[in-house]
Formats: structure tokens, sequence, C-alpha cells
């Protein structure tokens, strides 16, 4: 009952076919709420009211490995939320089974073959839930990954996540699962709960007490006023245009600002840079 972080570069693989199992690619979902009768409706109500009161990890934890098993059996979930680097995520797995979780977040890390797949096909196929075995007869038997979830009684894994607005991913979350377990119901239910999921997850990132006791002591430093006042407004949502005529200054002296924002903070875009600034603590919640 335990948490591990782990970094995690994905390496793409172009040429791997994609046949493994996928959730239906046609419609707006994989699913319709008449798959939940009205106690799993209500279920789903709860799980996702629930997820509003994970600030730590271990809320996370309980939420997931508790409630959220009602509906969506697992026996693991790795979660890999995107760094700044293109396909850099930051790992964390949980689990009950009594195996460490941090050495399924060292295999989804190192993983050559299965992963990169997964995120492909799930790109490829318009962001919708991508299913896959991983049993004896799978073109992925030999991953270690794989080979590890198969001992906890997972033979297929589930996944879905979030994405940018240059539709890269910025979340992955993977439900390592008893295929009896896994049908249409399943799969909507996480179609449903991913951004929940990613909201909550993120929130545990940001409030961790490292962050917030020394891990960034220089946080604050990293920025000048200005670029920390132009942030702050990028944070409510200002576009470059409000923000110069909010401050009295051209829209092209925000974008140039901007941009050294982001190269400071080591980011791609805005959201990631909000994001960053948050946890380094240059902004205020």
């Amino acid at each position: 009952m335990q948490a591990s972080e782990r970094p995690f570069t994905a390496e793409r693989h172009p040429e791997l076919p994609a046949h493994q199992s996928q959730a239906p690619v046609s419609g707006g979902t994989s699913g319709s709420a008449t798959l939940l009768d009205p106690l799993e409706l209500e279920s789903l109500k709860l799980i996702m009211d629930a997820s509003l009161r994970v600030h730590a990890r271990h809320h996370f934890f309980t939420w997931t490995q508790g409630v959220l098993q009602d509906l969506v059996k697992h026996e693991a979930l790795i979660c890999a939320l995107r760094n700044a680097e293109p396909m850099s995520f930051q790992v964390d797995s949980f689990s009950t089974s009594p195996l460490e979780p941090a050495l399924f977040s060292d295999m989804f890390r190192q993983d050559t073959s299965m992963v990169p797949h997964i995120i492909k096909t799930w790109e490829e196929n318009s962001y919708r839930p991508v299913v896959c075995e991983m049993g004896p007869a799978s073109q992925f038997a030999q991953s270690s990954l794989a080979r590890e979830l198969n001992r906890i009684g997972a033979d297929t894994v589930i996944t879905h996540g979030t994405y940018d607005a240059f539709g890269k991913p910025a979340s992955l979350f993977t439900f390592a699962c008893r295929a009896q377990t896994m049908g249409q119901k399943q799969i909507y239910c996480i179609e449903l709960i991913v951004p929940f999921l990613h909201q909550a997850w993120v929130r545990t990132q940001i409030d961790r007490p490292a962050d917030s006791a020394g891990a960034h002591p220089g946080g604050a430093g990293l920025l000048t006023s200005r670029e920390q006042e132009i942030l702050r407004w990028i944070h409510l949502g200002k576009s470059n245009i409000e923000v110069g005529t909010i401050l009295e200054i051209s829209p092209l002296t925000v974008k140039n600002h901007v941009q050294k924002i982001l190269r400071k903070l080591n980011v791609q875009n805005r959201t990631q840079a909000v994001v960053k600034a948050l946890v380094l603590r240059i902004l205020n919640n």
C-alpha cells in the first residue's frame, strides 16, 4: 500500500504494429450512461465528488484503491504526468499488491515496446481508451512490465489520458486489470473519471510538503517582478492582448515576456508555465 515516483521517458517506435484490442473509436465516447444502473450512477457521482478532497498522495491512494475500485476494479494503477521535455513523464504507481509499487514505475519507465505502442495508438485513434492484452499469446508477453503485472493477476491494461492544445499527452493513466472485469461499462467509466484523476493527481504534485519546504528555494527568484505579474494574469486566463491592455504595454512586449518565462521555467507552453509556477510557489493557488 505504497506509492512510488520515478521519471519516465517513452521512446517512440512508429514501426510497431497497432493491432492490440482497442475500445471503439466511433462517436463521442466509448459508451453511454445507459450502460450504468442507478446504483452505479450514484457510485460514479460519489467517486467524482470524493476526488475534490484529494490533496495528498495518501488521499489519492485511498481514493483510487478504495471507492474507485467499486466501478473500475484493477490490480494496479500507473499514473504518468508529462514533464517539459517531449514524451518525458513523471510516473507514480498505486497498488494494494504486496509487491513494491516502485517496481511498476521502474518497468513502465524502462519499457520500450508496450508503453510506446499504447501511447502511439492512443494518439492515432483520437485519444480514445486503448485496451492491450498482456497474456502469454500477446505480442508483449516478453515485456518485463507485462510479466510483472501478470504476476499480480493482471492480464489486460487499459490506458486513457488527457492532452494539451497541441494534441500531445498531458497525462496517462494505465489500469492493470483482470480481463474478466473489463468491459464496455468499465471503459466508459474510465473515460468519465480520467479528467478527475488528472486534476486530483496534479494537486498531489503541487501540494507536496517537499515543494514548499525548500525543494525549490530559488523559485521566486527565477522570474522578474514584471514576469511574475504577467504570469499571474495568464493564470487568470488573460490573453496577450488583454494583459497588454491591463499593464499598458504592447501585446508584442507581453509575448516577449512570455517567451522569457517559458525559457526560464524550462516549459513548452503557458499552461505548463502556470503549473510549474504553482509547484515552485512563484504563484499562489
